[in-house]
């Protein structure tokens, strides 16, 4: 854990005014030496992940464009210039796994402030304690995916520099917000306005603008935090986004919504050689477009593209990259295309998350290290496995929002040759 940051040494009398000769070499009689730079503020960014989630179990780990939601959060954090250490509080050993791999420190969290009733602000402050000298600390939320690592920044500057003792994030609203209150006689409830006189409607541009938490970062003076124990105290400056991009993640209905956006609103990075050490690639309907032809004899018989060929060739002949070919179908088919390719295959398996998970173990590679395409629902399990989950172009919508990566060219289009190109580059073409 880092140690605490020396504190910044004291103003000398030479710096704004001295009784040595102005502009004195350092050194020369009557010079007095340079005040030491004050060191820049300890910015320590806490992402609260328990283990324990009723709405959506296992919440933290869930995958929005194929990256758990935890390493999400850790990834934003760490692309904030202004911050200086990044710690996910958590009950959860699987959680404290993925935040270490995503560049992560873990604080474990005691089980008296692990439960249902815990708030964010005890989580917060718990991780405090191991980072003394943290001039800032930041809460940052996991249920946020779409949080930018300049929104963090905004927030941390705010306080570090920016005079507040807290600041949000935020995002403009021209709502109209209702409320029910009930009767005191019991006979019913009154709707009121909250933010408006429902007697008055003004044009929108003569309304004051108003705005809603996100709920997806919060800053605090850190001498101020530990005395408040809350996330709001003294002056409060406000961070504002962008509303497209504002989603808190509470039920699976959340969820979805969130994989539909990803391909819309994530910036996607794509592979290359240096990222993994292993491909693994569904058969239908990535290599093939996912059409059978049956004869009359209930033969199968089905497509494949000669630029996947070439791709998987220069994959297996130009690299030391594992390769194997994972399918549900039992079908002499997929065992001819692999033998053709020269390429191990598993294939008439059901469970292939399992299948995917052995294989890694038998030939030493990390399964964050795998890169496995796939096209619909029954390859999401090994989308949760592998650090890069790929679908090709015309995969199932929740194929899509789960992937990190999505191929321009449909299966069996050629969308393994691009893959490959991802890989190798131009070197694919020598």
């Amino acid at each position: 854990m880092p140690t605490e940051a020396a504190e910044p040494a004291a103003e000398t009398a030479g710096t704004t005014g001295s009784a040595g000769p102005v502009g004195a070499p350092a050194g020369a009689p009557g010079s007095v030496p340079p005040a030491a730079p004050a060191r820049p503020p300890r910015i320590l960014a806490v992402i609260p992940a328990r283990g324990g989630s009723k709405g959506v179990p296992a919440k933290n780990l869930e995958a929005v464009g194929g990256v758990p939601l935890v390493a999400r959060a850790v990834r934003a954090c760490r692309g904030a210039r202004h911050i200086t250490d990044v710690a996910v509080s958590t009950d959860d050993e699987r959680i404290a796994t993925a935040a270490r791999e995503a560049g992560a420190d873990v604080v474990l969290r005691p089980a008296e402030i692990a439960g249902d009733t815990a708030t964010s602000e005890a989580a917060v402050l718990h991780a405090l304690d191991a980072y003394p000298g943290t001039d800032v600390v930041l809460l940052v939320q996991c249920t946020s995916p779409f949080l930018t690592s300049e929104e963090i920044d905004g927030v941390a500057a705010a306080v570090a520099g920016g005079g507040a003792d807290t600041a949000l994030t935020v995002a403009p609203t021209h709502g109209f917000v209702w409320r029910e209150e009930q009767r005191a006689d019991g006979s019913g409830a009154d709707s009121l306005g909250v933010n408006h006189d429902k007697a008055f409607r003004p044009r929108r541009q003569d309304r004051p603008q108003d705005y809603l938490e996100t709920g997806a970062a919060y800053a605090m003076n850190a001498g101020g935090f530990r005395a408040a124990r809350h996330r709001f105290f003294g002056e409060t400056a406000l961070v504002r986004t962008d509303p497209a991009r504002v989603l808190e993640i509470d039920d699976p209905h959340d969820l979805a919504r969130a994989r539909a956006l990803a391909p819309l609103l994530d910036v996607r990075t794509l592979p290359g050689r240096d990222d993994v050490d292993a491909v693994v690639l569904d058969f239908d309907g990535t290599q093939t477009d996912d059409r059978v032809l049956i004869d009359a004899d209930g033969r199968e018989i089905v497509a494949v593209h000669r630029g996947d060929g070439l791709g998987i060739a220069a994959l297996r002949d130009s690299t030391d990259l594992k390769l194997l070919i994972l399918s549900t179908e039992q079908n002499p088919v997929v065992a001819a295309r692999a033998r053709k390719l020269r390429v191990p295959v598993l294939h008439g398996i059901d469970r292939k998350d399992l299948a995917l998970k052995q294989w890694c173990e038998e030939q030493g590679v990390a399964p964050e290290r795998v890169l496995y395409v796939g096209n619909d629902v029954n390859d999401l399990p090994c989308f949760g496995l592998v650090g890069w989950p790929v679908a090709v172009a015309q995969a199932h919508d929740a194929v899509r929002g789960a992937a990190r990566a999505v191929t321009t060219t449909p299966g069996g289009e050629g969308a393994i040759r691009e893959i490959a190109a991802w890989l190798l580059g131009p070197t694919l073409n020598k």
